[in-house]
């Protein structure tokens, strides 16, 4: 069988129009273009791994955040809540993870996200009736959050103030440990 010229492009000519299509509906979703090397998400802390991985918590905490329960060791999520208007709420979530880079630092990753909800009128109905003989009614409203935004926090500042918080925090964790250090130093120069 002999294959035309018609045979062979219209085929091509379909996979170019998926191809289009598919590359049209990623770009309109992937808003922050290609992954980049000066991201905030990330840091590189002076410490050992145990060391960073608690201060961490303790800045998470430490700043009001609810920890939720995770099935990843080393990952903590945690939640604010705040209610800047009486029917505006806004939650952000930080995850992060904290990796020792097994040469006297630890690698800091964290993510987090800011959702407005805003409380709203939702109508309410009740049905009765058999089979098709359904009737539907209104049954009045009820008031609910609903999520209005979402989206990632991508403001370095905000990174900057956690990673600041979080190595101020091993800071402490040094000095504590070398003053344990110095006082055991110093009761077995006494004992001798």
């Amino acid at each position: 069988m002999r294959k035309t010229r018609s045979s062979i492009v219209a085929p091509r000519l379909v996979l170019l129009t998926v191809a289009v299509a598919v590359t049209g509906c990623a770009s309109k979703h992937d808003t922050r273009g290609p992954f980049v090397t000066s991201a905030p998400f990330s840091k590189t802390i002076s410490g050992s791994g145990d060391a960073v991985c608690w201060s961490v918590k303790r800045a998470i905490l430490g700043q009001g955040y609810m920890l939720e329960r995770s099935n990843e060791s080393g990952v903590l999520t945690g939640t604010r809540d705040a209610q800047p208007e009486p029917k505006i709420n806004v939650t952000v979530r930080l995850q992060t993870t904290c990796a020792d880079n097994r040469d006297g630092t630890s690698m800091v990753f964290a993510t987090a996200e800011r959702e407005v909800s805003k409380l709203q009128k939702m109508k309410q109905s009740t049905s009765a009736g058999i089979g098709p003989a359904t009737i539907t009614m209104p049954a009045g409203s009820a008031k609910v959050l609903g999520v209005i935004s979402r989206e990632t926090i991508v403001d370095p500042n905000f990174y900057n103030s956690f990673f600041t918080l979080v190595e101020g925090f091993v800071a402490q964790e040094g000095r504590s440990h070398a003053d344990q250090h110095a006082e055991v130093s110093k009761r077995d120069d006494q004992g001798h």
